[in-house]
């Protein structure tokens, strides 16, 4: 992991970064949230022989956002991984490649949206506009989904189905 650890080092020890050990994010914090994403998107570049350095940085500032979604219309599900993108340009100079990547990692919501209209009324999508484009883009939508799948498992719901996402979750990161 000395790898994984060379390539988010100097984000995650940035003070701007640790602020976000005081968002809520799933049932944990934001900033947890973002190393689990950032590592499960990291061992699966590595997996498919994607752009590692760009699929990991992605992954750890797909959420690159202050406060909850529901706070503002710039956090909302739909919008933030624009306000994300856009933080982490500003602040950790990231690739246009990278900033796309964190655009579309909500692809997941976008389709449900797209395919039920009367949920979220207020947020606009293009089914189009939010669709990876990328190997790597596919990476972090769905290691944002599984990832936030297993917190919500984690964090609220017993039984079997939390037991199995656990040890899969675990047989993928323990590598």
């Amino acid at each position: 992991m000395k790898e994984y650890f060379d390539i988010v080092s100097e984000i995650i020890t940035d003070d701007r970064f640790k602020e976000l050990k005081k968002d809520t994010h799933h049932n944990t914090n934001k900033y947890d949230h973002l190393l689990r994403v950032s590592k499960l998107s990291y061992k699966l570049a590595k997996v498919t022989k994607s752009d590692v350095k760009s699929t990991t940085t992605a992954g750890l500032l797909h959420d690159f956002f202050y406060g909850g979604r529901k706070e503002c219309q710039a956090n909302s599900y739909l919008n933030h991984p624009y306000t994300s993108a856009k933080n982490a340009k500003e602040i950790f100079n990231i690739s246009e490649f990278e900033s796309d990547i964190i655009k579309t990692h909500m692809f997941h919501h976008t389709l449900f949206r797209t395919v039920v209209p009367f949920i979220n009324k207020s947020e606009k999508v293009k089914l189009k506009d939010g669709k990876p484009k990328s190997k790597e883009a596919w990476i972090v939508c769905l290691s944002d989904l599984f990832v936030s799948a297993y917190e919500g498992l984690r964090f609220n719901i017993g039984g079997k189905f939390a037991v199995y996402l656990l040890f899969a979750y675990n047989m993928i990161t323990l590598r």
